[in-house]
C-alpha cells in the first residue's frame, strides 16, 4: 500500500508539474493580447479626455465669436476663435469659423494630434482629434422677465430715437398719472389702461412674469408692487441689466387689462420708487410721494441664460440671445 501511494504521489506530482508548465505557456501567450487591451484602454481613454477638452475649447470659441457678431461687429473671427481655443487647449489649431446668415450662427472647429503611449508598437503613433461647436443667436421672442414690468414702445423710441440703444444717459420712466405732459408716454387718462401701472401678473409665488411676442400679457393693476415680489427681489434688480417686454397695444380694465408684447429690450436699472419700502431714494422720481417710477437706460445686451428663446422674426431692439446648437 505504501509503495502504491508513493507511485501515485509521484505520478500526481509529475502531472501537476506538466500542468504548471502548460499554464505558464498559456499565460505567456495571453500576456500579449492582455497588454494590447490595456494599451488600447489607455490610449482610447486619452483620446476621449482630449476630445472633451477640445470640445470645451470649441464651445468657448464659438460663443466668443457669436457674442462679437451679436453686438454688431464680428471683427477678426479667426483670430478670436484661435485665441480662445489655444487658451483652453494649447496644442490645438483652429479652422476659419464658418458664418451662416439663415439662421444666424457661427461654427468653430478645433483639432489636435494625440500622441499614443502604447499604440506605436502596432504602427500608430498619433491620432487626430477634432471638435466642432455651433452657436446661434437672434432677438428674444419669449421668456421670463425677473422684473415684472412692461414699457411702451414709445418709451423705447423716445430714448433711442427709434434705433438701437447707444447712450448711457439715465432716464426716468414714470408709472403713474403724474407724468408731465412733455414727457408723457401714456394714454389719454395718464395711464395706458385705467388703474394700470405697468406691473404684469406674476407666476404664483415667484416675482417674475412669462410672456411672448404677439401675445397679450395681463396686467396687475394698481400702484402696489405685486404681492409675490419682496424688497429683496427689488434690490436684487438694482444695477443690473434686465430684459423687459415692450408693448405696442393695450386694452381692457381692471383684472382684464392687457398689453400686447411687441418685443424685448434690455434695461439697465439704476433706481426705482414703487412706493412704501420699495425705493432707492425718496427723490428718485423727482415728484410727489405718490409717484412711481424707475430710472435707468436701454442698452445693448447679449444674454447667454436659458430664460429666453430667440427667433429670426423677433424685433431687433438691441438684445441678442445666444444658444449652443451643435
Amino acid at each position: 500500500m505504501q509503495r502504491l501511494t508513493s507511485r501515485l504521489t509521484g505520478r500526481t506530482a509529475r502531472r501537476l508539474g506538466d500542468e504548471r508548465g502548460a499554464a505558464a505557456v498559456v499565460l505567456s501567450l495571453l500576456m500579449v493580447p492582455m497588454l494590447g487591451f490595456a494599451a488600447i484602454a489607455v490610449d482610447v481613454g486619452a483620446l476621449y479626455a482630449e476630445r472633451a477638452r477640445l470640445q470645451i475649447a470649441a464651445d468657448a470659441a464659438a460663443f466668443a465669436v457669436a457674442q462679437d457678431c451679436a453686438r454688431g461687429a464680428c471683427g477678426d473671427m479667426f483670430a478670436t476663435a484661435s485665441d480662445v481655443v489655444q487658451a483652453n487647449d494649447g496644442d490645438a489649431t483652429t479652422a476659419p469659423p464658418v458664418l451662416s446668415s439663415a439662421p444666424l450662427s457661427v461654427q468653430v472647429t478645433g483639432s489636435t494630434p494625440v500622441q499614443h503611449w502604447f499604440a506605436p508598437v502596432i504602427g500608430h503613433d498619433a491620432t487626430g482629434v477634432t471638435a466642432t461647436a455651433t452657436v446661434g443667436w437672434g432677438s428674444p421672442d419669449a421668456g421670463t422677465a425677473v422684473l415684472p414690468l412692461t414699457f411702451s414702445w414709445c418709451e423705447f423710441e423716445r430714448q433711442t430715437g427709434g434705433g438701437l440703444p447707444s447712450a448711457t444717459t439715465v432716464h426716468t420712466i414714470n408709472l403713474t398719472k403724474s407724468t408731465p405732459a412733455e414727457k408723457s408716454c401714456t394714454g389719454p387718462s395718464g395711464n395706458f389702461v385705467p388703474g394700470g401701472f405697468g406691473y404684469l401678473d406674476t407666476e404664483p409665488g415667484n416675482c417674475r412674469a412669462a410672456s411672448a411676442i404677439n401675445t397679450r400679457s395681463h396686467s396687475s393693476t394698481g400702484n402696489a408692487v405685486p404681492s409675490s415680489c419682496s424688497q429683496a427681489d427689488a434690490s436684487s434688480w438694482l444695477d443690473r441689466t434686465v430684459l423687459l417686454p415692450i408693448f405696442d397695444e393695450y386694452g381692457g380694465t381692471g383684472n382684464n387689462a392687457w398689453y400686447r408684447v411687441y418685443g424685448y429690450a434690455a434695461f439697465r436699472l439704476t433706481g426705482y420708487d414703487f412706493g412704501g419700502q420699495y425705493h432707492t431714494g425718496k427723490n428718485t422720481c423727482l415728484g410727489n410721494g405718490s409717484d412711481r417710477c424707475v430710472t435707468g437706460y436701454f442698452t445693448r445686451f447679449v444674454d447667454l441664460s436659458e430664460a429666453f428663446s430667440y427667433s429670426s422674426d423677433a424685433p431687433a431692439l438691441g438684445t441678442a440671445i445666444l444658444r449652443l446648437i451643435r
